[in-house]
């Protein structure tokens, strides 16, 4: 059974760029019916008891947290994050993939080739062990799309849609179908790993 996750969310209690409120994203997206959100604040992890605290309010929609951790070659979206001090602003995106390897996690390149990110070659030089790459959010035009489209078919992985989400509005507008069902964490990581992964744009598919 598929299962299906916006995987890149930003809240304003802890983004500062953004006006979601965690409760009201969690119940936008039970009415978009997706299975499950990860919040992935900027250089920034909530709490267990956070979690727990949105969780009891929506118990519909499976949450976990993330980071987007700013690297020195750019944005990247780190899940099972255990020690979020490792990861500190400006690390290496090489290194960055190592640390969350010894800490069980994986490492996802958010948003490639925008903002004229030479995201290819970053991929050459640096030889990051990324676990995959979004291949559409909300903010990636269809030139990013495209050359992070081509990429991914060359390197493999998981490919994700994700929103991106400053704006509720915008939740779930990007979204990632899962093969099987994710039951936490750990569920998570492996499919991540696994490149189990379809990306959608509710978007686009509305209109076709």
């Amino acid at each position: 059974m598929p299962a299906f996750f916006d995987l890149h969310l930003h809240t304003s209690r802890h983004s500062p760029d953004s006006s979601i409120n965690p409760f009201s994203l969690l119940q936008r997206a039970r009415e978009l019916r997706l299975d499950g959100v990860v919040i992935t604040e900027h250089d920034f992890l909530w709490s267990d008891e956070e979690l727990e605290e949105l969780r009891a309010a929506v118990p519909q929609v499976k949450v976990f947290a993330g980071m987007e951790v700013t690297a020195r070659e750019g944005h990247f979206l780190c899940y099972g994050v255990k020690e979020p001090l490792q990861l500190v602003k400006g690390i290496g995106v090489a290194e960055l993939c190592r640390e969350l390897r010894r800490q069980g996690g994986a490492v996802v390149a958010a948003h490639p080739f925008r903002w004229n990110q030479p995201f290819a070659d970053i991929l050459n030089e640096h030889q990051p062990e990324l676990d995959g790459m979004e291949l559409m959010t909300t903010n990636m035009d269809a030139e990013c799309r495209q050359k992070a489209e081509q990429i991914w078919k060359t390197r493999g992985g998981a490919a994700l849609g994700d929103s991106d989400a400053h704006v509720e509005e915008k939740i779930g507008n990007c979204y990632t179908e899962f093969k099987d069902i994710i039951r936490d964490e750990h569920d998570l990581i492996e499919a991540l790993r696994s490149g189990a992964t379809t990306p959608h744009d509710r978007m686009l598919e509305k209109g076709s």
